[in-house]
């Protein structure tokens, strides 16, 4: 299990590695301000798609990011 201290450390980075610092900072800054419930936002997120819908636009999203990368 990681410890609180590890999970903030790779979220600032996986934060980082998509953008810059100005907007890590607002993204936090609007985190905080907008009472952002993710556990709701995530049940809401892909309600009007189906599983398969939802499997392939990941799958879609991973073989591009293998291509990029």
């Amino acid at each position: 299990m990681r410890t609180d201290t590890i999970i903030i450390y790779e979220g600032m980075k996986a934060l980082r590695e998509k953008l810059d610092i100005v907007e890590t900072e607002k993204f936090i800054s609007l985190i905080l301000r907008e009472n952002f419930d993710y556990t709701e936002w995530q049940r809401n997120l892909w309600k009007d798609k189906t599983v398969d819908e939802i499997f392939y636009a990941a799958k879609n999203y991973d073989e591009n990011m293998n291509k990029e990368g």
